[in-house]
This record gives structure tokens, C-alpha cells and sequence, in this order.
């Protein structure tokens, strides 16, 4: 105990995790977990000097203690210096039993994954003199993942990774031909260099996937066809490939963008009415939390939905606001001839797909080359037509191009998508 230090950290895989433990009227207490967030594990860690939480553990998560229940219904801003400094019930004051100790696991606890889908895989990290370093994948093996998923509490290992394959670190690389036997209660306790020691540089960085490790859920259509008309009903099926026993939140993304969220346990489904906004790209994943951390899957496969009573389309582009413009016309889709096109004849498109303004006007199939009939061409349109068939045109399927001539556009809803993974 450091005197004046008033909280310690028991029964945790290192000094910094752990039940939390009060000394109060010369003897050591428990916290109860009611109100128990990562706002009062921060304030713990940061009196210990073991960094910010990463978990506020609840339900005596590292075992029970044995003396009094000091403190209850705790509530920090966060910014306290010390954990007597935030709110409570008033020492000694409680409705708890030693079931709902409260602990944390720190920053400082000396290892994390970084960069995974969850909390059970990515780039192995572990902390040292105040700074996060990374692991050389050099003589790296299951081994040495098997330690490092029981210290993180996320069961066994299942595969190792190397290259950087969660992608590079950028602090130092701290360990170097590591070498553990599997039952080392840490990386640090098993065989290695010493730490700093290395001959490799982060795109030799090391990573786990562990057993608890949320894996991608399968999306399927479950209505005839991807092509609907507004006002018809288009159904998705989510699907967990790591069925729990609890409820999850499965969440449907139109563009990467959240647009509903539904509770169930391995597979839900997802009904819209569709409208001409629904047209685009969708994708699903699922989230819960666990020991107060968030878990989320990896995102899905996507499925495009195509409103073809718009009667015009964006295709081959970085999303739904920008590619390559095609137009429905005697049930097919046909591609516009960039003569004439320009930035009025994009506006109408863009405004017309609900994708704000135009940015850029391209020609010469600047998306790719469409296989369909030509139907557009010598576009001359004032701005301000609410659909691009309303614009001058030398009539459907009258025209003297080429596909390599195809029409498109970038409209300014895609602004702030210009990135993809």
C-alpha cells in the first residue's frame, strides 16, 4: 500500500486489474457495482497509475471480497483525482452483497488487441514504461496466442496472424522471438529478447484471433428480387454465425450508414416499404455488450436494392451518389452518351437520385463501360427538370455513340463518402 493511497486492485491478472478495494476506518471494503460505469474504473485507474480503463467489470467479476461493503452507487465525472471524491451513497451505506463487487481491468494491465472487429482479436499490444508497444511476429505460434487470450479473458486461440495483418503499430516493438510454453499467465513471464531488444519493424507487428472473436453475419435476401418498385416490400435476413444465448442488437446499414436496429438472439428480420430514398447498398452487423464493453461483429456482405421507378441509377461508383448513369426504359436499363453532358444535366440526376447537388459531370465511361443499349443523347437540360427525362434529348435509343462514351456523375451526397475499405 502506498501510503495515502486509499484503493487497491485484488485477485486481477496483474496490478493493475482487478476487484476494486477502499481502506476505510482502518480496514480494506468492496465497491458495489450499482452505477458502476467506465467513468469510475477511469477515475481507479488514474489514482492507481495504471492509464484509463478499458473495462468496468460488475457481479464480483474477479471473486468476492470478504470485508465490508465500503462504498455504493458510485458515480464519477470522470475527472476526479480520486475515487472518494466522487458521488456515492455515503461510506458504508449500501444494499449490495459481495455478488456485485465491482472491479476494472486498466490500460496499464499490460496487454490489449488493437484493430480486430471486437475485443478478442487484432494487433497484439502490450504496455511498458507509460507507452504502448507492439509484438514482432518473429517464431510467433498458437502458443503464445493461448496466453495471450486467457489474459484477456477471450477463451482459446484459433489462429495467429503476422504482417501486420491488423495493421501497423506505431509505437516501439517491445518483443522479439517470444517463446511461451501456454500456461505463462502473461507474454512478458515467457521467453523472449528483453524487451526493446528487436530486429523488426511494424510490418512484422503480431496478432491474435481468439475464440470469443465475433465473425461476420450473412445477409440474404429474402423478397424475389433486388429490382422493386416504390410502395412494394423488400425483407432482409440477418444471420449470426456466433449464435448467443442473450439478445443482440442486429443493426441494417444502407451505405454503411445505420438506418434500423432490432434485438433477437441468432437471426432477425429486417422488413422496409420501399421508397425511391431506399436505393443502395446494404449490409448488416450485430453488437452487444459484455463486461460494459461493446462487442460488434464484422459487417456483413452487401446486397444492392435498385428502385426502378426512379427509372435512372448510379452504377460502378464508390456508393449510390456517384457512378455511371443509367436510365429504365421498355424494361431494361441503358446507359446516357456523354455529347452535350454537363454540369445541369448531373444537378438533375444528382437532385432526382436525392444526392444533393453535382460535383463533377463525367464522360468517356469514366465508370466503367455499360453493356445495355445506349438510350440517351445530347442531354440539354436547364438545372432545374425534377427528372432527367424531362430534359431535351434526341428521343429513346436515338443516338450515333459508343459505350466508351458513357455519361456519369458525382453528386455531392458522396462527399463525404470519398473513402472505402
Amino acid at each position: 500500500l502506498i501510503a495515502g493511497l486509499n484503493v487497491r486492485l485484488v485477485n486481477g491478472t496483474g496490478s493493475c486489474s482487478g476487484r476494486v478495494e477502499i481502506y476505510y476506518k482502518g480496514q480494506w471494503g468492496t465497491v458495489c457495482d450499482d452505477d458502476w460505469g467506465i467513468n469510475d474504473a477511469d477515475v481507479v485507474c488514474r489514482q492507481m497509475g495504471c492509464g484509463t480503463a478499458l473495462l468496468a467489470h460488475s457481479s464480483a467479476h474477479f471473486g468476492q471480497g470478504t470485508g465490508p461493503i465500503v462504498l455504493d452507487n458510485v458515480l464519477c465525472s470522470g475527472s476526479e483525482s480520486s475515487i472518494r471524491e466522487c458521488h456515492h451513497n455515503g461510506f458504508g451505506r449500501n444494499d449490495c452483497g459481495h455478488g456485485e463487487d465491482a472491479g476494472v481491468t486498466c490500460s496499464a494491465d499490460d496487454i490489449r488487441l488493437m484493430n480486430g472487429g471486437g475485443f478478442c482479436d487484432g494487433r497484439v499490444e502490450i504496455y511498458h514504461n507509460g507507452e504502448w508497444g507492439t509484438v514482432c511476429g518473429d517464431n510467433w505460434d498458437m502458443k503464445d496466442a493461448e496466453v495471450v487470450c486467457r489474459k484477456m479473458g477471450c477463451g482459446r486461440a484459433l489462429s495467429i496472424t503476422h504482417s501486420a495483418h491488423f495493421g501497423e503499430g506505431n509505437g516501439p516493438v517491445l518483443l522479439d522471438d517470444v517463446g511461451c510454453a501456454g500456461h505463462e499467465s502473461s507474454l512478458t513471464s515467457c521467453s523472449h529478447r528483453g524487451l526493446g531488444i528487436t530486429n523488426c519493424g511494424h510490418s512484422e507487428d503480431a496478432g491474435v484471433i481468439c475464440s470469443d472473436v465475433l465473425q461476420s453475419p450473412i445477409l440474404t435476401l429474402i423478397s424475389p428480387n433486388s429490382t422493386v418498385l416504390p410502395g412494394e416490400t423488400v425483407q432482409f435476413r440477418c444471420t449470426s454465425t456466433n449464435p448467443t444465448s442473450i439478445s443482440v442488437d442486429f443493426r441494417l446499414l444502407k451505405n454503411g450508414e445505420l438506418i434500423i436496429t432490432q434485438q433477437a438472439e441468432s437471426t432477425t428480420t429486417f422488413t422496409l416499404n420501399v421508397e425511391t430514398s431506399h436505393q443502395g447498398r446494404y449490409s448488416c452487423d450485430y453488437k452487444y455488450r459484455e463486461r460494459n464493453f461493446f462487442r460488434s461483429s464484422f459487417r456483413s456482405n452487401s446486397i444492392s436494392i435498385t428502385v426502378v421507378g426512379l427509372n435512372v441509377r448510379l452504377i460502378s461508383g464508390t456508393g449510390s451518389c456517384s457512378g455511371r448513369v443509367e436510365v429504365y426504359y421498355n424494361g431494361q436499363w441503358g446507359t446516357v452518351c456523354d455529347d452535350d453532358w454537363d454540369i445541369n444535366d448531373a444537378d438533375v440526376v444528382c437532385r432526382q437520385l436525392g444526392c444533393g447537388r453535382a460535383l463533377s459531370a463525367h464522360s468517356s465511361a469514366y465508370f466503367g463501360q455499360g453493356t445495355g443499349p445506349i438510350l440517351l443523347d445530347n442531354f440539354g437540360c436547364s438545372g432545374n427538370e425534377s427528372s432527367i427525362t424531362e430534359c431535351r434529348h434526341n428521343g429513346f435509343g436515338e443516338h450515333n455513340c459508343n459505350h466508351g462514351e458513357d455519361a456519369g456523375v458525382t453528386c455531392s451526397g458522396e462527399e463525404n463518402s470519398m473513402i472505402r475499405l
